[in-house]
């Protein structure tokens, strides 16, 4: 049913390694709330141990800070560069060199670990930038453009320093700009970013390093006697790199693995490879690098570019290897050692986009058939899916799946481990990226049951955390592999789910297409139990929409077909929320008398089923009907208890809006400092949710 999963979660699991950031602590004490604001942020990975010139580039950086004038917007300033050229290393460093200047803090962003099939959805980066500011999730609007403003409004009059990670174009980047001539963003990118609307940036190109800073920066690297005792050995070796601390950083590791070696003789080989193979000698180092690994580290090196999402963890990469994760953990640190891999901490590791080409070169050559890659494929997805399978169940309890939950990816490969529900949806949330990748993953593999299957457990997720670009394609996509699949009640289920993400963000007509599809497909389905049920739901979703687009009779007509149909199958769960559903639309439609009667029955039938969060919800919509209706008195108890739940489950919206609700109680019931008291609370909840001081202070 559509809403039958709504879970509320207060708190997110950050995708970006970050210091200084722990959220926001709520503490209720006889009904009294004490909050602490979060602090500064300063999402900025530790320094490097080394960092080599840029004194020019960094003067450019310096200089139009100086010359920036008050009055024409906020400062933005380009990093260009070809990619391993250091461009993200050097924003890092000037930002940390700057914290103390952006008194609000400094935000990262990398914008491709958002960006799928070379897109980004940027009320999604909008929205990055909004939480790592304090502001609540579930505060978050729907639309790109709601967000925007959101944005304009929580960093008017900052001293804020936004870092923005490669970019591909200023349409991208734009909409990311504070609204505070004050702050300043700092954006990386491969190319020119000509469409930057609104500003002229400050372009600061960044060149590979001169030879002598490349040959310095390689003593740095690596404390290696024979780096300072051959010198013009080191100086080719550097010069062999590009220039490019990415393959500085290859070549340090591999010359300090063999020690025995005569650097001058580890050079030659590398020149001998350029001249008889015509091997650039970048291309040679790689190589070099990859041939002093183990086979199984060889291996993993060959399979990482086939996981779906940004970051690269040890339980995904246990999948790949079908192996334990000590070994996994054992590879992937033999990996970073020779600098293969960049470590992010708690983040896991990442795989530079130069490497990540020469690890797809070494497979092909390997593997030219392509069995290898196709074999570790198939055990990341089945891996992602059965996880997201488990956490569903945890996070939404038994619901409505045709799919079912896949057996082990292997033998030695582990589950997650899930100590609860919040657990769980925290780890939807953290994998998000991977998991919308996984799905067309398994489109384009052609596994097309794991493609519709992926999707089940992301409807949990969308209904807390909806990231509306990739919920519609990956549910898009779901309906292409059902289709193909021809698995009736998938076709049916996905094209629902398609539909609501659809008609949230306005595009009423494609969501009716596609109802109108699933209802026609669903007159195909059996008698059993879960067909009928099915058809029951998809019916509930044609007046989901009809409500949305304020038909009230069709609506109400759409929900009564529905509790008869769960009627017959005895499923008291589907009468109740039927009934709510006909209660809300009668409320809505202006007819609090009508919504009192299905409200009554939907709130004792609650309480009977023991369903909290529905007790909580029929019972605030009834104290609503009740005040309209002229009987506040008798709805004072049931907004009061809703207020509590809404506690218990953490839920600032609901809060928010119950209070509201007991402010209009209290105007009605003649005491209007009692209204005043919780409008209060709602503002302060409301300015805490929304990152800003709770006196509505601005910063200076």
């Amino acid at each position: 049913m559509a809403e039958e999963t709504r879970n509320s979660l207060d708190g997110r699991a950050e995708v970006v390694v970050q210091a200084g950031r722990i959220g926001e602590l709520h503490q209720h004490l006889h009904g009294v709330e004490l909050s602490q604001a979060p602090p500064v942020p300063l999402q900025l990975p530790p320094a490097l141990r080394w960092f080599e010139n840029r004194h020019d580039e960094q003067g450019r950086i310096t200089r139009a800070i100086e010359d920036h004038a008050t009055g024409t917007g906020p400062l933005v300033v380009a990093l260009t560069g070809m990619g391993g050229v250091g461009k993200t290393a050097l924003g890092f460093h000037v930002a940390r060199g700057l914290a103390d200047r952006y008194k609000d803090g400094v935000l990262y962003l990398d914008l491709d670990d958002l960006r799928r099939d070379g897109s980004v959805e940027v009320a999604d980066a909008v929205g990055e930038l909004l939480t790592g500011l304090g502001h609540s999730p579930e505060r978050l609007e729907r639309s790109f453009a709601g967000r925007t403003k959101q944005w304009w409004s929580r960093t008017r009059d900052k001293r804020l320093l936004v870092v923005v990670d490669n970019a591909r174009s200023g349409s991208e980047v734009t909409p990311l700009l504070p609204a505070s001539d004050r702050s300043m963003l700092l954006v990386t990118s491969q190319g020119a970013l000509y469409d930057l609307d609104g500003t002229a940036a400050v372009e600061v190109t960044v060149d590979p390093l001169h030879p002598d800073d490349a040959a310095r920066l390689l003593t740095h690297l690596v404390d290696d006697p024979r780096l300072t005792g051959e010198p013009e050995a080191a100086a080719r070796l550097a010069e062999g790199c590009g220039g490019l601390p990415a393959a500085l950083q290859v070549a340090g590791q591999w010359v300090r693995k063999y020690r025995r070696r005569s650097l001058s003789r580890l050079v030659d080989e590398l020149t001998a490879e350029l001249h008889t193979k015509g091997i650039p000698m970048v291309e040679a180092v790689w190589d070099a690098a990859y041939e002093g690994l183990t086979a199984e580290a060889a291996r993993l090196y060959r399979l990482l570019p086939e996981l779906p999402g940004p970051r690269i963890e040890e339980l995904p990469a246990a999948a790949l290897l079908a192996r334990g994760p000590d070994e996994a953990a054992d590879t992937l640190e033999e990996l970073e050692s020779a600098a293969l891999l960049d470590s992010r901490g708690e983040g896991g590791w990442r795989m530079h986009d130069l490497l990540r080409g020469h690890a797809e070169r070494r497979a092909r050559r390997h593997d030219p058939e392509g069995e290898e890659r196709a074999r570790a494929r198939r055990r990341v997805i089945t891996w992602y899916r059965r996880q997201a399978a488990r956490a569903d169940l945890l996070a939404a309890g038994p619901r409505m799946t045709f799919a079912g939950t896949p057996d082990a990816a292997g033998e030695d490969v582990p589950d997650v481990v899930f100590r609860g529900k919040p657990e769980a949806l925290r780890w939807l949330e953290s994998q998000r990226l991977a998991l919308y990748g996984s799905v067309t993953l398994a489109f384009e593999a052609g596994l097309d049951e794991d493609a519709w299957a992926l999707c089940e457990p992301l409807w949990t997720h969308f209904l807390d955390h909806p990231h509306y670009a990739d919920t519609i394609d990956a549910f898009r996509t779901g309906v292409e592999a059902a289709d193909q699949a021809e698995h009736l009640p998938a076709m049916i289920r996905m094209r629902c789910q398609l539909a609501r993400p659809l008609w949230e963000q306005g595009r009423y007509e494609d969501a009716a297409e596609q109802l109108r599809h699933a209802l026609r497909a669903a007159e195909s389905l059996g008698e059993s139990l879960a067909e009928r049920k099915l058809r029951a739901s998809t019916i509930e979703f044609r007046g989901l929409l009809r409500a949305e687009t304020e038909d009230w009779t069709g609506a109400a007509a759409d929900f009564t077909t529905a509790r008869d149909a769960h009627r017959e199958i005895g499923n008291t769960y589907g009468v109740l929320l039927q009934t709510y559903l006909l209660g809300r639309t009668a409320l809505r439609s202006g007819a609090p008398h009508e919504a009192i009667a299905h409200l009554e029955e939907a709130y004792t039938s609650a309480v009977e089923q023991q369903r909290e969060r529905m007790t909580s919800r029929a019972g605030f919509e009834l104290g609503r009907a009740l005040r309209l209706a002229g009987r506040p008195g008798e709805a004072h108890p049931l907004v009061s208890a809703a207020l509590d739940g809404a506690r218990r489950r953490g839920s600032r919206t609901d809060e928010i809006r119950v209070l509201e609700e007991l402010a209009l109680l209290a105007e009605a019931n003649g005491d209007p400092a009692d209204a005043e008291a919780h409008r209060a609370a709602a503002r302060r909840l409301t300015a805490e949710a929304d990152g800003a001081p709770a006196d509505g202070a601005q910063s200076s």
